[in-house]
């Protein structure tokens, strides 16, 4: 039972950093490309943004009924931010 909890934990672990960044870094690029203003200040904005977008999906993480649910949750955070992030970035390229 103890490497079963181990296990778990090791997986919510995984799940906060990799799911984590991927949704804080995704939100971090849409909201650069999204927010009116000079280039400069909105990237700041982002990135300001992405360290509570990151510090909630943590919580998520470690807060979700179970390790698959965790996982699912920030895939589906993630997959639509990075494709707006990359639908945005490609709309304001020259």
């Amino acid at each position: 039972m103890r490497r079963h909890s181990s296990l778990g934990v090791i997986a919510r672990t995984g799940a906060a950093t990799l799911g984590g960044y991927a949704t804080a870094n995704s939100a971090a690029i849409a909201l650069a490309h999204a927010l009116p203003g000079p280039r400069a200040e909105a990237v700041v904005s982002g990135l300001l943004a992405s360290f509570a977008i990151y510090l909630l999906a943590i919580l998520w993480a470690f807060g979700a009924r179970s390790v698959a649910r965790a996982w699912l949750g920030l895939v589906c955070a993630a997959v639509p931010m990075a494709g707006l992030a990359w639908w945005l970035a490609k709309a304001d390229s020259p």
